[in-house]
């Protein structure tokens, strides 16, 4: 390439530079004006959405991208997202007003891991907007974050509950069953693999690979064309990515995030090696204290119940939902500790344990369950 053309590249790249920080700055300057509009109208039990003038806002976009000679399906999607992050912010903001933790400026997070930790990122995610200060603490297990929130060390603890690879995370269903802790929110997370080692180096030459079980289960496609490479289990994808940084074995590498990766200064062999490209996982933040949801946001409700011993007692349970017109989104069984050969049941039902709909089946459900125990009623993480 010609010095002139290296030149004229380097000024085209400078211009994209501009314009995206441009870009950034104008959504910044947007998403202030969101957050100065909503608190100004908050304790007038704001309105969070309003899909007419969505709507009319999408078609103007289509238009005006037309005009200027954008894809009108790209410039739809991407205000799709803006208006998602509003209506996200504005969902946090009308529910921490009304259950009180509007002045809270600090909150502590326990987590399953360390710095760099899918579960981690999760919670930086979940309240990045919502506080000024985030102290987020790992554990080496999900029982040790949950234990710290029973115990009064942290306010809340973010867990993972399941994987749309691995499927459900079953040490968490059990945990909400023993803990005396209330699901408040969920968080969606996109989880993109990748492996890492501490220089680029053929994949030919790792000989192990660590990474929590989860991970390995996310990625058994990838794995099993490496050739004579072990697999070894780890207590968490960022504790992983930290292990082989110190150990420095150019023969060894981690399955972890980006983030990890960055984190401890490890280079990325292959990137987003999960079996499914559109893996996510979904995480529950769990409390000592239960929250009130505003009867206009989407709401889930988590149930776990046990059936009575007869024949087509679930069948029977599932019914009340049908007959109140009450949709189930999960359902899922696990043994019942100290009960052989009994199973408890996880639910989770559309709706808002203040909807007069939901509390009659709610209690006609406890009504005919050997037992029944609802775990949380919280906002949904929903871009419709």
């Amino acid at each position: 390439m010609s010095e002139k053309k290296k030149e004229e590249l380097s000024d085209y790249r400078r211009t994209i530079d501009e314009l995206d920080k441009h870009i950034i700055d104008s959504l910044a300057q947007r998403h202030r004006i969101v957050r100065e509009v909503f608190s100004a109208k908050i304790t007038d039990t704001a309105r969070i959405r309003d899909h007419e003038r969505e709507e009319q806002l999408l078609k103007r976009v289509r238009e005006m991208a037309v005009e200027s000679g954008l894809d009108p399906y790209f410039a739809e999607q991407l205000f799709r997202d803006i208006i998602y992050q509003s209506v996200r912010y504005q969902s946090h903001s009308l529910l921490d007003h009304q259950n009180d933790m509007f002045e809270e400026r600090s909150i502590t997070v326990a987590y399953q891991g360390t710095d760099g930790a899918f579960s981690h990122q999760a919670a930086m995610r979940h309240f990045h907007e919502r506080y000024d200060d985030i102290r987020c603490t790992g554990f080496r297990t999900f029982e040790q974050a949950a234990t710290a929130v029973e115990e009064g060390h942290a306010n809340v603890a973010i867990l993972p509950i399941e994987n749309t690879t691995a499927g459900s995370i079953n040490d968490t269903y059990d945990l909400l069953g023993e803990k005396k802790l209330h699901i408040i929110g969920e968080e969606v997370l996109r989880v993109v693999h990748c492996l890492m080692a501490p220089e680029q180096v053929q994949l030919e030459n790792i000989r192990r690979v660590l990474s929590h079980p989860q991970a390995i289960a996310q990625c058994s496609r990838f794995l099993a064309k490496l050739p004579r490479c072990k697999i070894e289990s780890y207590d968490d994808t960022a504790m992983a990515a930290q292990k082989v940084r110190d150990e420095a074995d150019l023969s060894q590498a981690a399955i972890a995030s980006a983030y990890a990766a960055e984190i401890y200064g490890l280079e990325i062999l292959v990137k987003d090696i999960a079996n499914q490209s559109e893996n996510f996982t979904r995480f529950v933040v769990v409390s000592r204290n239960p929250v009130e949801c505003d009867l206009q946001l989407p709401c889930k409700t988590s149930l776990m119940l046990a059936t009575v011993h007869e024949k087509g007692a679930l069948f029977k349970c599932l019914q009340v939902l049908n007959k109140h017109g009450i949709s189930m989104t999960k359902l899922e069984s696990r043994p019942r500790h100290g009960k052989p050969w009994q199973y408890l049941f996880y639910m989770d039902i559309e709706g808002n344990i203040k909807d007069p709909a939901v509390k009659r089946a709610i209690k006609e459900l406890e009504a005919r369950a050997a037992y029944m125990k609802v775990l949380g009623c919280y906002a949904v993480q929903s871009q419709d």
